[in-house]
């Protein structure tokens, strides 16, 4: 009788944690690119040690946005103010107004309606910005204007040519080199139909999206060439499987240490599921289940 109480309350131990454990409800986990789960601060580490942080977003995706946050926090403690921040939702040729309201130079409300803020800056990207002003950080908006991607989406990347030198600024160095064989380029051309009819049309399309990668990236390392330890926020797309910024920014010489973040959904956050390795240094795993910020 006495082994058989202990032998029950274990049982009984067991019992109460495996319930407990079902009940857990995480809200995001973080895997390697092989698939192997690391914590919050060993991924942080690994950040620290990069010239470039790429962290692509699921933009309505509102863990994502939390977790943008708390790694501009904490590579901020580490870099001081040898730290930049940038951004896909700012063109370029905003730069000045955003500098002015992070210098305190202009109201909040001027800067947003100046700047063509996205409709869930409010709440996903002001955070972000109000952060980098409180603590004098620059914000680097790093994106084409969408007026010149629109130029190449209808004439390809040679309409560029005959932009005036001051608009040429806020674009990636011509001529801009594409990559058509890119995995994620080729997945555009046939997206958006492949045939000999509407070829010309995809290609320019895609055309337009490597402008806006090859100009994000330009953006970026003229902060790296500053001496900055840039963190960049973008869309998934444009940073996944090592494509897209990251493709440009290792054309540089010297090449800046990248690392990747990509976020991803999945129902069950136990395991990532394999089409998702690979994608990014570091993938963040969100609940398919979580409420979209819009």
């Amino acid at each position: 009788m006495k082994k058989i109480v202990p032998a029950l309350i274990l049982f009984l131990m067991m019992t109460t944690q495996t319930a407990f454990a079902q009940k857990d409800k995480p809200a995001y986990q973080l895997f390697t690119k092989s698939g192997k789960s690391i914590k919050y601060s060993k991924m942080l580490d690994e950040l620290k040690e990069a010239n470039v942080v790429l962290f692509g977003e699921q933009h309505n995706d509102p863990i994502a946005h939390w977790l943008q946050l708390e790694v501009a926090k904490d590579l901020h403690k580490e870099h001081k103010q040898n730290f930049a921040l940038g951004a896909e939702m700012f063109e370029a040729d905003v730069q000045l107004v955003l500098n002015e309201y992070l210098a305190g130079q202009v109201p909040e409300n001027n800067f947003e309606q100046e700047s063509r803020i996205w409709t869930n800056y409010k709440t996903d990207y002001k955070p972000l910005v109000r952060y980098a002003k409180d603590n004098k950080l620059p914000f680097i908006a790093t994106n084409v204007p969408r007026r010149y991607a629109a130029t190449v989406a209808a004439g390809s990347l040679t309409a560029l040519d005959n932009l005036s030198s001051d608009a040429k600024k806020f674009i990636a160095p011509l001529p801009v080199k594409v990559d058509m064989e890119l995995p994620g380029y080729k997945n555009m051309l046939a997206m958006f139909g492949n045939s000999t009819h509407g070829n010309t049309k995809s290609q320019n399309i895609v055309q337009a999206q490597a402008l806006k990668d090859a100009t994000m990236a330009h953006f970026i390392l003229s902060q790296v060439n500053n001496g900055k330890k840039l963190l960049h926020f973008n869309g998934a797309y444009h940073s996944d499987n090592f494509e897209g910024i990251g493709w440009y920014l290792n054309q540089s010489r010297p090449q800046p240490k990248t690392l990747t973040i990509t976020t991803v959904l999945q129902e069950d956050l136990e395991d990532l599921l394999d089409e998702h390795k690979n994608k990014a240094d570091f993938i963040l795993v969100v609940p398919a289940s979580m409420t979209r910020t819009y």
